[in-house]
């Protein structure tokens, strides 16, 4: 779902134009990233809680050119699921088949060098979405 399609389902559910619904959207967003940004955790009983992990700084490698990079310190926004979203979850999944992933926890981003989503880094290369592994530094 896109934040348009999600849009969409508010003005509609609540009946509100679409321009107040955007806007509705948008305060939940901002507050959030408040939130967050002052250091606080957000629980939404039913639905999960978001919190800021703190990621310390690291070597890693530039995998054009193989060479070691320093990788700041750095904070990540992390989404646990809460009980009853996983059991909707699963109620719906098909072929009533289970996860194999017994974690509790979803992070915003699947590892250390590869976020779920590209973004720009500080040298304004984007991240993410290789796939593979970079080689250990010795």
């Amino acid at each position: 779902m896109t934040k348009a399609e999600l849009v969409e389902d508010v003005a509609r559910a609540a009946e509100l134009t679409k321009k107040d619904a955007e806007r509705l959207v948008e305060i939940v967003f901002e507050s959030i990233i408040e939130t967050l940004n002052q250091g606080e955790k957000i629980e939404l009983r039913g639905f999960g809680s978001f919190r800021v992990r703190e990621r310390g700084a690291r070597r890693g490698r530039n995998p054009k050119t193989g060479d070691p990079v320093d990788i700041p310190a750095k904070r990540v926004p992390y989404f646990k699921p809460g009980k009853e979203m996983k059991e909707l979850i699963n109620e719906d999944s098909p072929a009533g088949g289970s996860s194999s992933n017994t974690s509790s926890s979803v992070p915003m981003e699947t590892s250390e060098s590869t976020p779920i989503l590209g973004h720009d880094d500080e040298s304004g290369n984007m991240t993410g979405g290789s796939g593979g592994e970079m080689p250990p530094l010795h």
